[in-house]
């Protein structure tokens, strides 16, 4: 389930540095928000003049999502794109310092408090690369169930510090997909523990994967999710979050699902079914928001891996 090949592992390139954050923070706490989002447009700008490497990335979502657009069109697109994620980077700041600022509608919260009460057993929350996935943390947090992410440590120092991501502070259990066997048994034995285990479903880091169709392409998608929930006999519920406006933030529970092999001699193809379901659910999200998608990895030049 788990590739050995360190080859194969792909690591972005490390964007941001404390003299960055610290300019943006300090016209966030004396101007205000719509101050610091106003200043993205000049790293956003020197991004797409000078970063080739992150402009690729970003075109490979959005040639896919924009088929139509011209050279321009698209170049646009993606500074809109770094425009956005920027704002939710701001976001996820000011999330740490003045959380009142934001008001966040959870849809669906009723399906995540109802698998709670059903089972004392854990299970998992596919969350993927689109809106602000941090803001979903507090929500889940009145579960009063513990939580688990599934990411590898952040290695810029710079993000841990302006983004407080000690969440061991704040009762969540980080398990790194670089451990042995990407983190597997010890996920197997927290879900069996009662902990519910958050990861994402739309990039591949360490676990195998296998192609579904996405945008129009044939994509690599993980599916490590649903073969944790098969082995483990536990749900898998889907989260994505939106920004709505300045202040709002919608999270909306997608849908349930319950793995479980029926033919176990042919279990790529239950996978890939299971896979191409929340491909299709992400599907939606990037038409109703498009500039939301925060993917920045071909996903259509990855090969499946299984």
């Amino acid at each position: 389930m788990i590739k050995n090949d360190k080859k194969r592992q792909i690591y972005a390139k490390k964007r941001g540095n404390r003299l960055g954050f610290l300019f943006f923070l300090v016209f966030f706490r004396i101007l205000g928000l719509k101050c610091a989002y106003f200043l993205l447009h000049f790293p956003c700008s020197y991004y797409l003049f000078f970063d080739p490497e992150a402009v690729e990335s970003a075109l490979a979502y959005v040639s896919r999502r924009f088929p139509d657009y011209g050279w321009w069109r698209q170049r646009f697109a993606v500074y809109r794109l770094f425009l956005s994620q920027g704002r939710v980077l701001i976001d996820r700041h000011c999330m740490v310092y003045k959380p009142q600022l934001f008001e966040t509608e959870f849809h669906g919260y009723q399906d995540i408090e109802a698998l709670v009460e059903q089972s004392e057993q854990g299970f998992i929350l596919l969350m993927s690369h689109t809106g602000n996935w941090q803001a979903i943390l507090p929500a889940i947090q009145h579960l009063r169930r513990p939580v688990c992410l599934l990411m590898r440590p952040e290695d810029n120092p710079a993000v841990v510090e302006a983004l407080r991501l000690d969440y061991g502070k704040n009762n969540i259990k980080i398990v790194s997909p670089e451990q042995f066997l990407g983190g597997v048994i010890e996920l197997m034995k927290l879900i069996e523990q009662g902990c519910l285990v958050a990861m994402m479903g739309d990039r591949c880091y360490d676990f195998n994967s296998i192609t579904v169709d996405y945008l129009g392409d044939r994509a690599a998608f993980p599916y490590g999710a649903f073969a944790i929930a098969a082995a483990a006999h536990c749900p898998v519920l889907t989260l994505m979050s939106s920004k709505r406006d300045t202040h709002h933030y919608d999270i909306e529970v997608g849908s349930c699902f319950t793995p479980q092999y029926q033919n176990k001699r042919d279990k790529k193809k239950e996978l890939r079914q299971w896979t191409q379901a929340y491909a299709n659910l992400l599907e939606k999200y990037v038409a109703a928001h498009p500039f939301q998608c925060f993917l920045f990895h071909d996903v259509w030049q990855s090969q499946e891996y299984v």
